[in-house]
Formats: C-alpha cells, structure tokens, sequence
C-alpha cells in the first residue's frame, strides 16, 4: 500500500516538474531562441545527472553499486541516442508554448506522442522490451489519451 502511495507521490511529482521546466524553457525560449533554450535544458539536466552519480557513488559501497548496474558492454550502440528525442520534445515544447498552443495542449499532444510511442516499442520489442501484440485494449487508450486531448485542445 506505502509503495502504491510512493509511486503515486513520485508520479504526481514529476508531472509537476515536468510543467514547470516546460514553462521556464518556454519563458527562455521567449527571450532567447527555442534551440539555446533546449541546449540550457539539457545541460542543466546532465550537471544535476553527474551530481546524482557523484552522489550516489559517495553513498554507496562499490559492492552496493555493482550490484544495481546491469552489463551494459551488448548494448545496441543506438540505445545512447535516446537524448535526441528528448532534445526534440524540448525544442517543440518551447515552440508550441510561444505559439498558439498553450501549455497543457503541448503537454496533451507530448502524452499522444508517448503513447504511441510506447504502443510501437512494445510490438516490435525496441529497447529490450518483450515483444506484444498490439490489442483492442491499447486502442482504446489511445482513443481516451486523443479524445482527452482534442478535448484540451479545442474546447477553449
């Protein structure tokens, strides 16, 4: 029950940090361009990335930590490319915002894109995920995730 609780605080969370970096990415964006504000974003993402590692490192034992980390030497060298996308997102995000979309549309549409997305790694097994058929149960998530966001979107 903690846990579900724990999951749900940290969910309700992110989403609040999420609206927030998009907003002050956005308000960057507006002063300077939506690319220098993408590329701030993100180097003040990894700053905050290898303070958590340099933190957890000093934490932990070397044990602790060879423990969690997983063989990483038979990856796809493609799996390090997973930036890019974010990079993009953040780029949009900044668009749309100082566009005619406002903040929860461009959070809307981001959510779409996701669950695509997600739908398209599971049926084909990207990432090392278990391969699934795609089901009527994931379209109709798609409708509620589309009609939710049509719904954000024009009825202004």
């Amino acid at each position: 029950m903690i846990d579900r609780l724990k999951d749900w605080l940290l969910a309700i969370a992110g989403g609040v940090l999420l609206a927030l970096m998009i907003e002050y990415n956005s308000l960057l964006a507006k002063h300077t361009t939506p690319y220098i504000a993408s590329w701030v974003a993100h180097g003040m993402g990894a700053i905050v990335a290898l303070t958590l590692v340099f933190l957890t490192m000093m934490l932990l034992s070397r044990k602790q930590i060879k423990s969690n980390v997983r063989n990483t030497s038979k990856l796809p060298l493609w799996f390090y490319l997973g930036g890019i996308p974010g990079a993009f997102t953040v780029v949009l995000a900044a668009i749309a915002i100082n566009g005619s979309l406002s903040l929860s549309e461009a959070i809307a549409l981001m959510l779409v894109g996701q669950v695509i997305f997600g739908m398209i790694s599971d049926h084909f097994g990207l990432f090392l995920v278990l391969k699934r058929r795609i089901v009527l149960k994931d379209f109709l998530v798609v409708t509620c995730v589309l009609a939710g966001s049509a719904m954000i979107i024009f009825g202004r």
